[in-house]
């Protein structure tokens, strides 16, 4: 059994560490809001982005624009969205073992977060490109992964792109991902993503319209063409649709690692109570033997 003195240092150490947690709780926290804030407020845009391909599809066809062809071949290429530091629970290994569930033989990688470029190393993967985002998180700098993804794909090396990220649900709950970003196919466009908040964009029904409204809900007009809109709008597509995964990740990282912080804090202040009430058995114990000493010396002095 520890001594007093053990108990003590204990006591202390588990405070120190409760210290730690608790301040890099409150720093993963107001991350966190901003994270979660920046990644919600970008869902309405890509949702609307959605709705504008799937009109500009339903009016072109797929030999308008290389991004919406198929490639010839089964060789792919992973895009990894993970953490650059840990402590934020088991995000990143769920993340990885869903990886290596879906992913083939005939897969490269491109990496976005140290903590991914270290797991491909371990697994002697083949890693083509390591990329790191600051936060905030930029467009452009998430345009540059995508125009780096888009030029692989457009080459002919790769039949297809995929991304692997962890999907922001709520603070509580992050589902790990791994969706096709290229090529861009009708049922991706038509299907709703959670993810993003895309759908297809079902407006109200008809008899919910104004009656004197002649204009169809949901219905564009494109110029100069719908091919010359289409040559724009399906970069910027590409480019958002990454751009929207990497902030899903970040919120998903700063939620898991405030979670994970408020309970290592709980743990440590549930500790120190046990630990200090040992110690106070202890101390009670040590004092009442003194007594029952300095009695038995007293009647035996009589």
């Amino acid at each position: 059994m520890a001594n007093l003195r053990d108990i003590r240092r204990r006591i202390k150490s588990v405070k120190n560490t409760a210290q730690i947690t608790k301040a890099m709780q409150l720093v993963a926290a107001s991350k966190m809001k901003k994270a979660q804030d920046q990644a919600l407020s970008g869902r309405p845009y890509a949702d609307l982005l959605n709705d504008v391909l799937v009109n500009l599809k339903e009016q072109t066809n797929e030999e308008d624009h290389p991004l919406l062809k198929e490639n010839e071949g089964e060789k792919e290429l992973v895009i990894l969205v993970s953490t650059d530091k840990g402590l934020c629970g088991g995000l990143n290994t769920n993340l990885f073992r869903a990886l290596i569930d879906a992913a083939s033989d005939n897969t490269d990688y491109v990496t976005i977060g140290r903590k991914g470029a270290q797991f491909l190393a371990r697994s002697k993967k083949e890693l083509l490109a390591d990329f790191k985002i600051e936060d905030p998180v930029s467009f452009l700098a998430s345009k540059q992964i995508s125009e780096f993804a888009t030029e692989k794909f457009l080459s002919g090396d790769y039949a297809r792109v995929r991304v692997a990220f962890t999907n922001f649900v709520n603070t509580m709950t992050q589902h790990s991902m791994i969706e096709t970003l290229l090529p861009i196919s009708p049922i991706d466009l038509g299907r709703d993503k959670d993810f993003v908040g895309m759908g297809a964009g079902q407006g109200p029904e008809a008899g919910d319209l104004p009656e004197d409204s002649q204009i169809e809900y949901g219905g564009y007009i494109f110029e100069p063409s719908p091919a010359a809109v289409l040559e724009t709008a399906v970069p910027q597509y590409v480019n958002y649709q990454l751009y929207q995964m990497i902030l899903e990740s970040r919120a998903s990282e700063h939620s898991a690692r405030m979670v994970a912080m408020k309970a290592a804090t709980d743990n440590a202040n549930d500790m120190i109570k046990d630990l200090t009430l040992d110690y106070n058995k202890q101390r009670q114990a040590a004092i009442t033997a003194e007594l029952l000493e300095i009695t038995t010396a007293m009647r035996a002095l009589e």
